[in-house]
This record gives C-alpha cells, structure tokens and sequence, in this order.
C-alpha cells in the first residue's frame, strides 16, 4: 500500500512501503525502483528539501559511502588494521590508506591496538566488505579526549539544523568536538567542561524527541557553567 506523500505526518513505515512518488530523491535507507522511492528499513519517513529517507527505529549502524565514522583499533595485521566502526561488518584500514608511508610488518609503529581514529568510508560492496580511508581533510588519529558512543540514529539531533546544537556546545563548553555517522562522539577540552558537554550529548540523545531540546540543552550547560556564553545564533525553527 502505497502512503501519503506529507511532510508534517511523522509516519512509520516498513521494508517496501513506498514513501514518495512524486519525483524525490532517495535519501538514507531509502531506494528508487520504477521511478518511486522504497523504504529499506522499518522506521519514521524523513524529509530534508527534496529527499525523502527513513530514520530506523532500531538497529546498529550500517556504513555508507562518504560517511565519517569514529574507530578504534582492535586488531593489527602485516599490511593494515582492523578498525572497530560499531557495524556489524569487520572494517580494515589499509596501509594505502593512510598518510605515512608504512613498510610491510611495520604498521604497530604507526598505530597500536586503542588508538582512535576519524575515517571515511570509501565503500561497501554487496558482500558487505567495507572500505575505509584517512587520506582526506580532516581524517587523523586522534590524541587524547573522550568519547561518547550514542545512538547513530540520533547523529542529526546533536548536529542540529545547520550545525546549530553542536556549535552551542563547542562554544558554551569551549570544547572541540567531532560527531561522526557511526554515533561516535570525540570531545576534547578541560576536565569540567568536557564532561559537560559528554553529559549535554547524552541528554540529547536521551531527549530527541523534544521540541523545545535547544533550550533545554544551553539551560543545562548554564547551570553546569554558569559563566558559558552563548553562541548567539538564531534557533527559530528546530525540528
């Protein structure tokens, strides 16, 4: 059966519902088959401008190419290692891969077993083999910091429309902090202040569902810091 195409009703739709027919492009877990748009995982139909996709309702992270993702090393081979991207599939990183130049045996010189490091995802093919790069902007082994794993599901809320909840946090907390697909968060900054912030992405997680979740994210950072300033951007129209 075929569901209506509205961009207000927050509809849940399974495997094989069409949710849009009037020209869209596909958007995450979401196909084109004869011109219409499938979904490809059960979840809440989502429009961003003129792409339609599904938010699943559950289920780990499955990559897709172009994502940055957050790893962390949990094995080393001759020639490359095994990174953990909190996916169901094994993700190794080639020596090709990286920005030194690693002789064959030496790849424990350049990253050990706990090392964490921000990756792009080049592929996935059918058989689920996924490949993984460093080599572009931004793509490092990461120094110190914390981490907090939350729901990739609910990478867009602490992004925020625009950027908008992740630069608040940056800036109220003066923490550096990278959000990447697979639902890793990287925070760096002072003890306190990181902590802060680790405490501000777990409560958006936790709260997602909240209109008002912008408000209520910089009351908490203000009580925490009461000195924190705002970043003085314009909120109107969170989701």
């Amino acid at each position: 059966m075929e569901r209506r195409n509205t961009r207000h009703t927050r509809e849940i739709v399974v495997p094989g519902d069409v949710i849009d027919s009037s020209g869209m492009r596909p958007g995450d877990n979401a196909y084109v088959l004869n011109g219409k748009v499938y979904a490809g995982v059960m979840g809440v139909r989502n429009v961003i401008e003129n792409k339609v996709g599904v938010i699943p309702l559950k289920g780990c992270y499955m990559p897709t190419a172009g994502d940055t993702v957050i790893g962390v090393i949990n094995d080393i081979g001759p020639s490359n290692w095994m990174v953990d991207i909190s996916a169901p599939y094994p993700a190794p990183l080639h020596v090709n891969e990286v920005p030194w130049k690693v002789e064959f045996g030496d790849t424990s010189k350049y990253l050990s077993i706990g090392n964490v490091v921000i990756l792009k995802v080049l592929s996935v093919d059918e058989n689920r083999k996924i490949q993984v790069t460093m080599k572009d902007a931004g793509l490092r082994k990461v120094e110190g910091g914390r981490l907090v794993k939350i729901s990739h599901t609910k990478v867009s809320r602490v992004i925020g429309k625009g950027g908008s909840m992740i630069s608040m946090i940056k800036t109220m907390t003066d923490c550096r902090l990278t959000v990447a697909q697979n639902g890793m968060v990287w925070i760096d900054g002072d003890d306190e202040e990181a902590e802060v912030a680790a405490e501000a992405v777990r409560m958006i997680e936790e709260r997602a569902q909240s209109r008002n979740l912008t408000e209520l994210v910089r009351e908490f950072i203000e009580s925490k810091i009461p000195q924190a300033e705002d970043s003085g951007l314009d909120y109107e129209g969170e989701e």
